[in-house]
């Protein structure tokens, strides 16, 4: 109990977000014409929100599911880098799989920093499970209220770019690293010029290979020993 109490301190500003959001992805999956429950299917088995956003309206379009499962990848390839840094060293090797699947940017936002390095393997689980809870909870709450929400309401598919900007926030304040947020302004802004109909994936191209050449110039740069 200790560690889900512990947990649960963790993810309440989050989850703050998150059963919002939830809400509001349910209320799209409601008027997108499908039945309550795919709200629920969605957030529990795929559970990747930014994803889920751009799938219901994949769903909506019946695309092919080849290009369905090209866009996953290029949407969801940051968790790649996720894994590098996130403890799942803490997990016993039965609870690795949950905690790979529930590798979110909220769990991996709430363990950036080494913040977590003292945390126990329960905790970190449960500290997923409550921001999939939330996350869950919040879409099944919105789509079986989907009725009662005007269809011509508009904007709820921005609350996901809101959570970001808070996460983004959060984490300058942790840092102060000025060059990261300025590296990815100018991503998304040469993405916007050169290719705005794949904005997305070709900013965050940028974005990667702008933070691997100036993690190979700082390194580059530091002194090496002096040998005795």
């Amino acid at each position: 109990m200790r560690d889900f109490r512990a947990a649960a301190a963790d993810t309440a500003s989050v989850g703050l977000s998150l059963f919002p959001l939830g809400v509001s992805f349910g209320v799209l999956v409601a008027h997108a014409g499908l039945d309550w429950w795919w709200a629920t299917v969605f957030t529990a088995v795929i559970y990747a929100g930014s994803l889920e956003f751009l799938l219901l309206g994949l769903v909506a379009a019946v695309t092919p599911l080849g290009q369905v499962a090209v866009t996953a990848l290029l949407v969801n390839l940051r968790h790649v880098f996720y894994s590098l840094s996130f403890p799942l060293r803490q997990v016993r090797p039965l609870g690795r799989l949950y905690a790979t699947f529930a590798l979110t940017d909220e769990a991996y936002a709430l363990t950036a920093g080494g913040r977590a390095r003292g945390w126990s393997g329960a905790r970190i689980l449960w500290m997923q499970a409550l921001c999939q809870a939330y996350w869950v909870g919040g879409a099944t709450a919105g789509a079986l209220a989907g009725a009662l929400v005007p269809v011509t309401l508009h904007g709820l598919e921005f609350a996901l770019t809101a959570l970001f900007v808070v996460l983004t926030i959060d984490a300058w304040r942790d840092h102060r690293d000025l060059p990261t947020p300025l590296l990815a302004a100018a991503s998304f802004a040469a993405a916007a010029l050169l290719a705005p109909a794949q904005l997305l994936p070709v900013a965050m191209g940028l974005f990667t290979a702008s933070l691997l050449i100036r993690y190979a110039l700082s390194h580059r740069l530091v002194p090496e020993p002096l040998e005795r």
